[in-house]
């Protein structure tokens, strides 16, 4: 029984190292605590769906944090941060997918198809996620997830975020110059990036009436799908990076107590 537990755990090592164990209980206890406060402060409070959604997550940070501690203990530092980047990073994906089914399954309009946390949805946000998920992928790699996986990831979140930067050095020079023409109540957010419609590839001077300029999907796509097919593909990269590091540590933690055992 060891044994195929041992082997289950090396198949799939995502799963053992993101299943709660001792908090398990108490996450069951928060999901259905997040779920009954959130319903109550739409139905009696006339709560935003983001509101209930910022409850129910900060509900559920309580045993994530006491489960990462315990990962810590178990895996090491850096198997604690894979889990925490996993968690987070599936969080976000989650919330692009919304906004993908809003836009392109409820016909909803691009302002109105902002996903779940609504709030969230603006540059500061973006800019501050992205330069942190850089910063924690490289973290990684110097405590030892350095399979190819793991560099074709952090490139692509180096070259993600930096679109993002791009977007926001826009973002803010245009509110620069509505703030001079004296427009306070207009927003800049939203602006094309490098890629998609009106974005940098498909307008600027070193690129408009070249072939790239006519790139399907990467001069053509609008913005919401651009960083959705950003998103999918940094957490497929994780998923596969994580899944290489972890079955590695697995193994060796196997190896060891086999060892240790009489």
């Amino acid at each position: 029984m060891n044994r195929l537990l041992k082997s289950h755990s090396l198949q799939f090592p995502i799963v053992t190292l993101l299943h709660p164990r001792e908090q398990t209980r108490a996450v069951l206890l928060a999901i259905a605590l997040g779920v009954i406060l959130g319903g109550l402060g739409m139905r009696f409070y006339d709560w935003p769906l983001w509101v209930a959604a910022a409850l129910f997550l900060a509900v559920l940070l309580v045993p994530g944090i006491a489960k990462w501690q315990a990962d810590h203990r178990r895996y090491g530092l850096t198997a604690m941060g894979v889990s925490f980047l996993l968690v987070t990073q599936g969080f976000h994906s989650i919330e692009h997918i919304v906004q993908w089914f809003q836009y392109h399954a409820l016909n909803w309009s691009m302002r109105a198809s902002s996903g779940i946390l609504s709030p969230a949805n603006s540059e500061w946000v973006h800019i501050t996620w992205n330069w942190l998920v850089v910063i924690i992928i490289a973290a990684l790699a110097i405590g030892g997830v350095r399979n190819r996986w793991a560099w074709l990831l952090l490139i692509w979140a180096i070259t993600h975020t930096l679109e993002h930067t791009y977007m926001f050095t826009r973002y803010l020079l245009v509110l620069d110059e509505l703030k001079k023409m004296g427009i306070t109540h207009l927003t800049a957010q939203g602006l094309p990036g490098i890629l998609g419609q009106g974005g940098w590839l498909a307008e600027s001077v070193w690129t408009k009436g070249t072939f790239l300029s006519r790139l399907p999907g990467l001069t053509t796509a609008i913005r919401l799908d651009v960083h959705f097919w950003w998103n999918m593909g940094e957490m497929t990269l994780l998923l596969f990076a994580s899944h290489t590091y972890l079955r590695t540590l697995l193994r060796s933690s196997a190896l060891a107590s086999s060892r240790a055992e009489p």
